[in-house]
């Protein structure tokens, strides 16, 4: 079974634990899905990163690569971190007195480092003011009810539903939680296990009203490496034939003419 890739930016080094999950006959076609998916990939559970390093982590990541984020969140962690050797250092305190600049130039090759060092900057005196830091803003996001800590980060400029949601699996450890990024969009609509014309939030539901919780974060992870392996939006393996694609019976390839060899968004294959 190939290892999770260590450049998964939103969940860190700590963030899963191998795990085995029942696989039996599935309830509906989603957890099927996902059970294939465990046994191609892995099957693990979530949790234990750091709170607030998840939320920079995955704000880093919004709109570019784990290759390009990864490097950024390696650099702003060498200049605002304390390498481990100050148990009293609070990342979140270091952050709110970051000077913009300086912090945009540690965060370039994140991209859009402007935005983001904004956004950064904005969540850690946010934090700051609500929890104290870093350590209070943890606790509440593993101690207190999902729904509470999903509403409170919605509420942080810059914090859409996959980065809330990204924290609530990495950090918090919380069953139910299936984040969805393009990957997950794409995949799922295309399948058939959304709606076509869904958005994020409505394939979110879907999945997470369609999957056992405890199934929802290595169905995430493991999804999003299926599409980087085999469901791309350009050209799924599906178009060199039935036996290039693992999840080929599982899927209703909307939007795939695999006659043409043509792709294009699910939504717009149902218009027409």
């Amino acid at each position: 079974m190939p290892e999770e890739p260590e450049e998964n930016i939103a969940s860190g080094e700590a963030a899963s634990t191998a795990a085995m999950f029942s696989t039996g006959e599935a309830e509906t076609r989603a957890e099927a899905v996902v059970d294939e998916l465990g046994e191609r990939y892995w099957q693990k559970t979530y949790g234990g990163t750091d709170a607030f390093e998840s939320l920079v982590r995955t704000i880093l990541s919004q709109n570019t690569s784990d290759v390009a984020s990864q490097p950024a969140h390696d650099a702003l962690m060498e200049r605002y971190g304390d390498g481990g050797s100050d148990d009293d250092h609070d990342l979140a305190a270091a952050l709110a007195d970051a000077d913009q600049s300086t912090l945009s130039e540690t965060i370039a090759s994140a991209g859009l480092y402007n935005q983001k060092s904004a956004m950064i900057i904005g969540a850690a005196e946010r934090i700051c003011e609500a929890y104290g830091g870093a350590d209070g803003f943890d606790a509440f996001v593993t101690e207190e009810p999902a729904t509470a800590v999903r509403e409170a980060l919605l509420d942080i400029h810059g914090v859409g539903p996959k980065t809330a949601d990204c924290v609530l699996l990495f950090a918090g450890g919380r069953d139910g939680v299936f984040p969805v990024d393009t990957h997950v969009h794409r995949i799922a609509r295309r399948m058939g296990l959304a709606p076509p014309d869904a958005d994020h939030e409505a394939v979110r539901e879907q999945l997470e009203a369609d999957i056992p919780g405890e199934k929802c974060g290595f169905g995430h992870t493991a999804m999003i490496q299926f599409g980087r392996e085999y469901c791309s939006a350009r050209k799924p393996a599906c178009l060199d034939g039935p036996e290039a694609c693992p999840l080929y019976d599982l899927c209703d390839r909307v939007g795939v003419d695999e006659v043409a060899e043509s792709v294009v968004d699910p939504e717009a294959a149902a218009g027409d």
